[in-house]
Order: C-alpha cells, then sequence, then structure tokens
C-alpha cells in the first residue's frame, strides 16, 4: 500500500506521518528528509542535488523522483510507503505515478489532513521552540507554564523567524496556490480522503488508519 498524507504547513502533517508509522509498518517516505541524507551520505543523486541547489536553483522533479524511487525500492519499503512533502503539484504526481508504475506500483490512498485557515495560523504563529532540548509549545494551545520558559528542562523558549503571522499567511497562500488542483486532481480519481485535523492527535490517527482499513489489532502490527 503506497500512501500520500496532504497537509498545509501547520496541518500536523509531520506528527501523523510518525504516528501512521507507527500505526501501520508504511515507512515515513519525507523528501525533505531524503535530500539531507543523500548530501549527508554524498550519493551521486545527492551530490547533483547539491549542484543544483549550490547554484540556487529548485532541485529538478526528475531527480527529486529519482531519489524517492531509489529509496523505495529498498527493502524496508516492500509493504508500502507514506510519502511526506512530494509530491506538491499536478505535474509532479503525473511524474510520480508513472515511475511507480514501471515498478509495478501506484498510489492507492490519498489522505488530506483538512485544517480551518484560522487554526492553521494559530498552529504556525504561536509555536515555540526550546532552544536547549527542541520541544515544541504553543501559545495558543499548549504553552509552557511559564512564558518563555521550557517546563522540560528550563531552556529559553524561541520563536522561528518564519513562524510569525505575516510569513504563516504567505505559507498558507503559496501553499494552497500550489496544491489545490492536486487536490482536485486526486479526488477526480477518487483516491481522495478528506481527515478533520482539527480533533485530538489520537482522534486523527485513528481517522486515518480507518480510512486505510486498518483496525484494531491490525494497526499495532
Amino acid at each position: 500500500m503506497d500512501v500520500i498524507l496532504l497537509g498545509a504547513p501547520g496541518a500536523g502533517k509531520g506528527t501523523q506521518a510518525q504516528y501512521l508509522e507507527n500505526h501501520t509498518g508504511l515507512v515515513h517516505v519525507a523528501s525533505g528528509d531524503l535530500f539531507r541524507a543523500a548530501l549527508r551520505q554524498g550519493t551521486e543523486l545527492g551530490m547533483l542535488a547539491k549542484s543544483y541547489m549550490d547554484r540556487g536553483e529548485l532541485v529538478p522533479d526528475a531527480l527529486v523522483i529519482l531519489m524517492i524511487i531509489e529509496r523505495i525500492s529498498q527493502k524496508d519499503c516492500a509493504d508500502g510507503v507514506i510519502f511526506d512533502g512530494f509530491p506538491r503539484t499536478r505535474d509532479q504526481a503525473l511524474a510520480l505515478e508513472r515511475e511507480l508504475r514501471e515498478h509495478g506500483r501506484k498510489i492507492d490512498y490519498v489522505l488530506y489532513l483538512r485544517v480551518p485557515d484560522d487554526v492553521l495560523l494559530r498552529r504556525i504563529a504561536g509555536r515555540q521552540t526550546c532552544k536547549t532540548c527542541g520541544y515544541i509549545y504553543n501559545i495558543y494551545y499548549f504553552p509552557s507554564k511559564r512564558p518563555d520558559v521550557c517546563d522540560h528542562c528550563g531552556g529559553k523558549l524561541y520563536q522561528r523567524s518564519d513562524d510569525t503571522l505575516e510569513t504563516a499567511r504567505h505559507r498558507l497562500q503559496v501553499y494552497f496556490a500550489q496544491t489545490r488542483p492536486l487536490i482536485e486532481y486526486y479526488s477526480g480519481h477518487g483516491t481522495l480522503i478528506e481527515i478533520d485535523g482539527q480533533r485530538e492527535i489520537s482522534l486523527v490517527t485513528e481517522a486515518m488508519t480507518l480510512a486505510l482499513g486498518i483496525h484494531g489489532s491490525d494497526a499495532e502490527k
């Protein structure tokens, strides 16, 4: 089973991808992680990607897909993967499907975490991170007991420069402009399943596993 996980910044996509990996046995394949790993290991594809980034250019879709195919061809991905961060556009989706088809695979489900814009803005703009241990808080939803002080280690909390309200609005505008055609594409193909991403983390995870047809003890394997 190959699954795509879609969600705007602040939708909780990264958190849910990890939970899904633990509950389903599917391997979480995040495009950002692939880049970092390839660069760190100095692979041929990683060095080729670096040559584009060093010139300030976007890494071509074809190269990104090659890195993804290389990853999912490994033994631990034989039973299926959760794609996170790719595809981002309809053209990328079409290219990925062509490559998967050549490897005898296809996208079975596309789970879309839907969260209202006002909630997304609060999740992004309210985020604080501990400089010492990296624990993440949110001033609106789960603030620290003492302002700007980590409950776990006493470290100082800070807000990332790209987590301001203005930047959050821009990120959401860019995301929806790019991704709306992708959502419509998968919806038209009958593979898109919308998940209410406002609920508690455990309830969102449960809804996703049920959408994939995984129930009870099956989800713990």
